[in-house]
């Protein structure tokens, strides 16, 4: 794949650089980037996430913090797609990681790629920041609660016209035909990736293989390769927790681990002894990568189950993934330093959950002490659509805090639909580290990949400047300094005052 592929700007360089220039940005030229995203995220969840993780540790809930909270910069990110208005994930994973918006379930390419349409992908494939710092000399990797196939890891690797081609049997007949090739086959042969974790071993193995863990489980690709045989070349493979914990960071510099035909289990369900959890994948990848001195990119996706929780309208099965990610997200700020490394949290969107009603201090986010109108309790959670209808003769049944907390209970929706879906509204964007200023304002969300790319050093932006300009003579003082000496001066005297 070549590095020139395209890498739009979204606005003028001009509108935006100046930013890069703030004086203060002093990093090593490791330029690291850790990338934290969380599938569905909405500004919602991460309300509610923020009083779960309190009221887990015994407090009332709302007074604590996610380790995203302590993030210094704050922006907003538009997240539709060229072509709809409610965006899928496979078009804003193309936006985040490839600086340019596409079309729904489409991957890795501009929006001249119509979806299922194999034919309209060649020419128009799109670069990740993944592959550019693989081309600069970093290590990658890719850390996912998903199948490693799925749409958002899947943009940084991987072009096609649907994202639902995981494996070859997936392909259409013209997708065959006109020689497009699988999500699964790419994430081996397109960009070589250094870490590699989460699930989707089915993708991988040939429809005669039986899965390892599940007997009743097999491969499903046609074309009888085993992906695995040809990654294991001169990489290690693991696919349970046992192997994965054998494995010495010092000694390996290639790894892949599937540890679920599809995706992993969600964090309520995880079997400890067979899976990893997020936070040990995501920790074992940083001391793999950290190794390289010219720094790592890594993509860590959490809320893919955080995602498929809220399609399913299980509140509580989402809300514990956002707090085994805010879990990753302080460990990776123990492994890693602010001087070199930039973290960015974001969601590709957010979903039609809502948060409220009448609750005292300590409410459980579950469901609500209080009676509605028909005398019945009601759930604080709630969707506004989603398999949570449950109208029935115009009355809807009461519930309490026992049965609104159980793993599979569905919160009340008032429109049904098979599964719920996405917001439409913008999501947050955390940002702390080099170039962390950059993150302001309300921005399109192609522009994160732009952002990123420049704190980096990565094309197009190679030639960014790593420190400040010297000053023009040894006794000179920067302006910025100076004016930190007069309020720190200033404020001595209030105090002596």
């Amino acid at each position: 794949m070549s590095s020139a592929l395209l890498f739009i700007p979204l606005k003028p360089e001009a509108q935006w650089q100046p930013y890069a220039s703030f004086p203060h940005q002093l990093m090593s030229s490791k330029r690291q980037v850790c990338f934290h995203l969380s599938v569905g995220m909405g500004v919602t969840t991460v309300t509610a996430a923020r009083i779960l993780k309190g009221q887990l540790a015994g407090h009332s809930g709302e007074e604590g913090s996610l380790v995203m909270d302590t993030f210094p910069y704050l922006a907003l990110s538009k997240t539709y797609n060229v072509d709809q208005q409610m965006p899928d994930s496979a078009g804003t994973a193309t936006a985040y990681h490839c600086g340019v918006k596409a079309n729904y379930g489409t991957l890795g390419v501009t929006a001249a790629t119509t979806r299922y349409n194999c034919s309209t992908v060649f020419g128009n494939e799109v670069t990740s920041n993944l592959h550019r710092a693989k081309i600069a000399g970093k290590s990658v990797g890719i850390v996912t609660t998903t199948r490693v196939q799925h749409a958002s890891p899947g943009a940084t690797y991987a072009h096609t016209a649907n994202r639902g081609w995981y494996s070859d049997s997936d392909l259409s007949t013209d997708a065959v035909k006109d020689g497009c090739r699988d999500v699964a086959y790419q994430l081996v042969h397109n960009t070589e990736i250094d870490v590699i974790l989460g699930g989707g071993r089915q993708y991988m193995f040939p429809k005669t293989a039986v899965d390892p863990e599940y007997s009743s489980s097999k491969g499903t690709r046609s074309d009888g390769l085993d992906l695995t045989a040809e990654w294991l070349k001169n990489k290690k493979y693991v696919w349970n927790k046992a192997q994965f914990d054998a494995v010495d960071p010092d000694k390996t510099d290639f790894l892949m681990g599937l540890f679920e035909p599809k995706d992993c289990r969600y964090e309520l369900e995880r079997d400890a002894s067979m899976d990893p959890s997020l936070t040990e994948m995501m920790e074992k990848a940083i001391k793999i990568l950290s190794k390289n001195p010219k720094g790592f990119y890594l993509f860590v996706e959490d809320m893919g189950r955080i995602d498929h929780g809220h399609h399913g309208g299980r509140a509580k099965r989402a809300l514990y993934e956002a707090v085994e990610l805010d879990r990753a997200i302080g460990r990776a700020a123990e492994l890693t330093s602010e001087l070199d490394t930039l973290s960015v949290v974001t969601a590709d969107h957010s979903h039609v959950f809502a948060f409220g009603g009448h609750s005292a201090r300590g409410n459980s986010v579950f469901v609500s002490r209080g009676l509605a109108d028909d005398n019945k309790h009601f759930t604080t959670a709630v969707y506004g659509n989603g398999p949570g209808y449950q109208i029935v003769n115009g009355s809807r049944p009461d519930m309490n805090e026992s049965i609104s907390s159980g793993n599979d209970y569905r919160q009340q929706a008032p429109v049904p639909i098979d599964s719920e879906t996405h917001g439409i509204e913008d999501v947050a964007i955390f940002a702390k580290g080099p170039m962390a200023h950059l993150f302001h304002g309300v921005q399109e969300q192609s522009y994160i990949a732009h952002a990123m790319a420049y704190a980096a050093c990565l094309e197009p932006y190679a030639d960014c400047t790593v420190e400040p300009p010297a000053p023009a003579h040894a006794g000179s003082i920067h302006p910025s300094l100076l004016l930190l000496l007069m309020g720190l001066l200033l404020a001595l005297h209030h105090v002596s005052v």
